[in-house]
């Protein structure tokens, strides 16, 4: 392999550690404008969706809603999702263990298990929580996406890839499944597939601002960097447009990507 190529496949790799720490696996983290709550509390926003003053936020409303009763279903999903944001693995996972204590067949809450354990690094287990999850005779598209997140992290990009297609013939054009489909080939150093996807994620209803900025850092991995900051920056507040920039610039500079990419452009 290339310089090039090894550099390459050592982002993603870091890529896809960072990416652990989040809802799935396709994403990088997004930065987007404060939202409102509801009546009785909580963020009304998505946790994808919100800035990190968002999730202090949401962490403080969940938490206290969690506290109060850890067996909801939802406020559980809720705070696990939004402590994964905030990188708080262990005790997303320590709070996905009490859900699932209480909800033992519930796909929803199997699903989101599987992840946390994925996210704390335990994927053997991951695995087999996701796969017991699926049933055959009614599958789910998530449970799918989930378990080919999983092979991925696990370098079995092929077998991942067969699972990202069975997610899209249940959930056709789905943007979270092809945006997994983007981070696979990216994983597998295969630039133009990964952008090809992730550009067909984005242009979906749905598709949040963490998509771009996974498509932002493909675009830049190629030496196209004033594209990737106008992908990074689109559709944002200066100051947000700023923070996502900013962040694709400290992917590029993991093992001084950027300028090394930057050179061998401009000599290719």
């Amino acid at each position: 392999m290339s310089k090039k190529g090894l550099t390459i496949a050592s982002l993603a790799a870091l890529l896809a550690m960072s990416a652990c720490a989040n809802v799935s696996r396709e994403t990088t983290g997004s930065i987007s404008k404060p939202s409102q709550t509801s009546t009785y509390g909580a963020p009304s926003k998505p946790v994808s969706q919100m800035s990190s003053s968002d999730l202090r936020g949401a962490l403080a409303a969940y938490g206290q809603r969690y506290e109060a009763n850890p067996k909801d279903k939802t406020v559980g999903l809720s705070y696990a999702a939004a402590l994964q944001m905030a990188g708080r693995n262990e005790q997303s996972l320590a709070v996905m263990r009490q859900v699932a204590i209480a909800h033992p067949k519930d796909r929803d809450v199997l699903s989101a298990y599987g992840k946390a354990l994925a996210a704390a690094g335990d994927l053997t287990k991951a695995l087999e929580t996701v796969r017991r999850a699926q049933t055959p005779d009614y599958p789910d598209w998530r449970l799918f996406s989930a378990e080919g997140a999983i092979l991925d992290q696990l370098g079995r990009q092929d077998d991942a890839r067969v699972l990202y297609r069975k997610a899209l013939d249940l959930q056709p054009n789905e943007p979270a499944v092809l945006s997994n489909l983007g981070m696979s080939y990216l994983l597998a150093n295969d630039l133009p597939s990964a952008e090809r996807y992730l550009k067909q994620a984005i242009g979906q209803p749905g598709a949040d601002s963490r998509v771009r900025q996974n498509l932002a850092l493909v675009v830049g991995l190629q030496g196209r960097f004033e594209e990737a900051e106008k992908i990074a920056s689109a559709e944002l507040s200066p100051s947000e447009a700023q923070a996502n920039v900013t962040f694709l610039r400290q992917m590029l500079s993991q093992q001084n990507t950027w300028s090394k990419l930057e050179k061998e452009g401009k000599a290719g």
